[in-house]
C-alpha cells in the first residue's frame, strides 16, 4: 500500500514528540518515519503475535500508520518492528486524523517470567473519538500522551530483538511526532 515521494522530516525541523510513560524497559528505539508533505494519519493496524499458551509471548510487535492527503492519496509508515505475528486490520478515524494515543502495557514481571510488554495501543481522533487496536487484554493502559493539535505525522517504536533461549518482549515503547503543517 503506499507510493513513494520525497520525504519531509516530520513536516518541518524539530517536530512536537508525544509519548507516554508506560512503555517497558527492553530494546532499542528504531529510526522516526514520517508521512510524506501534506498527509496526516487517519488509521492504524498492529502487528500482533497470538497467545502462544506454554510458549513466550510477546504481543505487540508492530504498529503502522496510514496517512492519507486531501488528494485521496495514501501512504503507510512504520519504525522498527519484531519477528512475530500477523498484521490486524485497519481501524480509521471516521473523521478527522490522529492526536493523541494510550498504550496498554504489562510492568515488568522479573527475571524468569514471560514478558510480553506492550500489548495494545487506543488513539484519540481529532472529532474526540476514540479508536483501539486489535491487541491483547494483558496489563492496563496508561495515561494519555499529550495531543498534536493537526494530528500525527510521524512515529518512532522502541524493540526488543530476538533473545534466543531468553525472555522476548517484541515492541515496547513507541513515540509519535506531530504535523507541522
Amino acid at each position: 500500500m503506499g507510493f513513494k515521494m520525497k520525504l519531509t522530516v516530520g513536516h518541518g525541523l524539530n517536530p512536537k514528540v508525544i509519548s507516554v510513560s508506560n512503555g517497558g524497559p527492553w530494546g532499542k528505539w528504531g529510526d522516526y518515519q514520517y508521512c510524506p508533505e501534506g498527509f496526516h494519519v487517519k488509521g492504524f493496524n498492529l502487528k500482533v503475535e497470538k497467545f502462544q499458551w506454554f510458549g513466550d509471548d510477546t504481543s505487540l510487535n508492530g504498529i503502522r500508520l496510514h496517512c492519507v492527503s486531501i488528494n485521496n492519496g495514501e501512504y503507510s509508515v512504520q519504525s522498527a518492528e519484531g519477528d512475530w505475528g500477523s498484521w490486524t486490520s485497519t481501524v480509521s478515524c471516521h473523521t478527522g486524523f490522529l492526536i493523541a494515543f494510550s498504550l496498554r502495557a504489562e510492568p515488568p514481571r522479573g527475571y524468569g517470567d514471560d514478558n510480553a510488554a506492550a500489548t495494545n495501543i487506543m488513539f484519540k481522533c481529532s472529532d474526540q473519538s476514540v479508536i483501539k487496536g486489535s491487541g491483547h487484554s494483558w496489563g492496563s493502559y496508561g495515561g494519555w500522551s499529550e495531543s498534536c493539535k493537526i494530528g500525527i505525522c510521524g512515529i518512532r517504536t522502541k524493540v526488543q530483538v530476538y533473545q534466543g533461549d531468553g525472555d522476548d518482549t517484541a515492541l515496547n515503547d513507541v513515540q509519535f511526532s506531530c504535523c507541522r503543517n
